[in-house]
């Protein structure tokens, strides 16, 4: 009854989403310990999770192996900086190379795309929400001085009424 209650509070979500504080890994740890029924719960939510995790994966580009070992293998070849040869300027603020090139340096960045299609959407979205709002604007200075008009309107016709009744 207790183990069953247990499993059903969502504790064991928690533990396997690693959500879950010390204190209820601690109870956890010892639920599993004392009742089997726990511990095959868990076992099950954690086989669960894996086969969701594996419906949901997304395969990765062709080239992406070949990016990785070219990376992987840079970082091999690369030689090892003495940390001697880096030195700070006056200001402790910039650190200069013994052999420095006068020149900016670039790091090369690679893109899959030149565009970003997010930006044109909110361009778009941005012109839509500009335009509803002038047009809402002018609603509401239209409907103001309609109501404005109204007041005085039945302002007059109050001090007419109270005329006709003297």
């Amino acid at each position: 009854m207790i183990q069953q209650q247990y499993i059903d509070s969502g504790a064991l979500e928690a533990y396997v989403m690693g959500s879950a504080s010390d204190q209820e890994v601690k109870e956890l740890l010892y639920m599993k310990a004392t009742y089997p029924e726990v511990n095959f719960a868990l076992q099950q939510l954690e086989v669960d999770m894996e086969h969701i995790a594996q419906q949901m994966a997304v395969i990765p580009p062709v080239r992406t192996w070949g990016k990785i070992s070219e990376t992987i293998d840079e970082l091999i070849v690369r030689p090892v900086d003495n940390p001697e040869q880096y030195q700070t300027d006056k200001d402790d603020h910039n650190f200069t190379t013994g052999n420095q090139n006068n020149g900016p340096h670039y790091i090369e960045v690679e893109s899959e795309s030149n565009t970003m299609k997010i930006n044109k959407v909110w361009k778009w979205v941005f012109a839509a929400v500009f335009v509803l709002g002038k047009i809402f604007l002018g609603f509401a200075i239209y409907f103001y001085l309609e109501n404005r008009q109204a007041q005085l309107q039945i302002n007059d016709l109050k001090t007419e009424l109270r005329q006709l009744k003297k």
